[in-house]
């Protein structure tokens, strides 16, 4: 049996490395007994409707995905209320099939997606009913579309949970990121990692992704036109993903993401509706790290998405 006051060092030890992690985003009190979880029936945020054939469709499709549960190739949701965005999964062959090489004479036309009305520059641009994130990905291929991709060393995708209940959006790669290939892995995303965690949470419990996949020269602010090209595809991983809420880094992102041309300090610490899904804005972990003044709101913003998603908040 194992010695008692050794396990007391050991659990005290483990006690003060979390309270580090909440000193440093600035908390100074938090609450010895927080609420009881709401029940999981209350805490399903409310969805788009579905038609009936289509729900048949997601539900079976729900069913095949618990039965494998793939990172990258699931395109179901399971049945507790989050539905798939498109129920024709048969769909998904012919556009695994379609030539990624493939030229248009002309720009298509607008067209009606979960995300509204988008003009894309070609087809790779576009939503496709049932398609995984790796569709995705084989789509972005060594995307060469806008001028980001003659500076990058790599193309940062998005990452992490296919079925998360939270993501997160960045505006860009840093170099870190560019070195390595994966989104918020710098400074930064050490921060990101810690409020993660702060939050009862662990990185591969959420989805990681930024507007950009290109990491821009000296870490400049992406202009217009390279963010609209690269928006689809994130628009398009949101629509696999369908997370619960996002919580979307920074004034760039946000601004991109929501179609407003609000600061990011009027539009933090409320909920924002985008489609169904709920939008946390708040301030971008490398801004915190320039302004650690800030972490404290980072940390309110923070506070109310768990609670949202523990069901303890409720909202109008």
């Amino acid at each position: 049996m194992g010695d008692p006051k050794q396990e007391l060092r050991e659990l005290i030890g483990q006690i003060k490395v979390r309270l580090e992690f909440l000193r440093e985003l600035g908390v100074e009190t938090f609450d010895l007994y927080p609420p009881a979880r709401a029940p999981q029936a209350q805490i399903v945020p409310e969805r788009e409707a579905v038609p009936e054939a289509q729900a048949s469709a997601s539900q079976e499709a729900s069913t095949a995905r618990r039965a494998q549960p793939d990172m990258m190739t699931t395109t179901a949701r399971d049945t507790s209320g989050r539905a798939k965005i498109d129920g024709n999964i048969e769909e998904e062959s012919e556009v695994m099939a379609r030539s990624k090489t493939t030229k248009r004479s002309a720009t298509p036309p607008p067209q009606e997606t979960l995300f509204g009305e988008i003009t894309p520059k070609d087809e790779a641009s576009l939503p496709r009913p049932g398609e995984t994130l790796e569709d995705i990905r084989r789509d972005i291929d060594d995307c060469t579309r806008c001028p980001l991709h003659k500076s990058r060393t790599q193309i940062v995708n998005s990452e992490g949970n296919p079925h998360a209940r939270l993501m997160f959006v960045g505006e860009a790669p840093g170099a870190d990121e560019d070195a390595q290939g994966h989104p918020f892995v710098g400074r930064a995303g050490q921060l990101l990692n810690k409020i993660i965690e702060a939050i009862g949470m662990k990185r591969e419990d959420v989805f990681i992704g930024n507007v950009n996949r290109c990491r821009p020269p000296q870490n400049r602010t992406p202009t217009a036109s390279e963010a609209a090209t690269c928006k689809p595809f994130l628009l398009r991983e949101i629509a696999v993903v369908r997370p619960e809420v996002i919580v979307v880094l920074g004034n760039t992102a946000m601004q991109n993401l929501l179609g407003t041309k609000e600061g990011i300090t009027k539009m933090r610490g409320r909920f924002h509706d985008f489609n169904g899904i709920k939008v946390m804005p708040t301030f971008h972990p490398a801004y915190l790290l320039r302004d650690p003044s800030k972490k404290r709101e980072a940390w309110e913003d923070m506070k109310k998405v768990r609670d949202y998603l523990n069901g303890t908040l409720k909202l109008d």
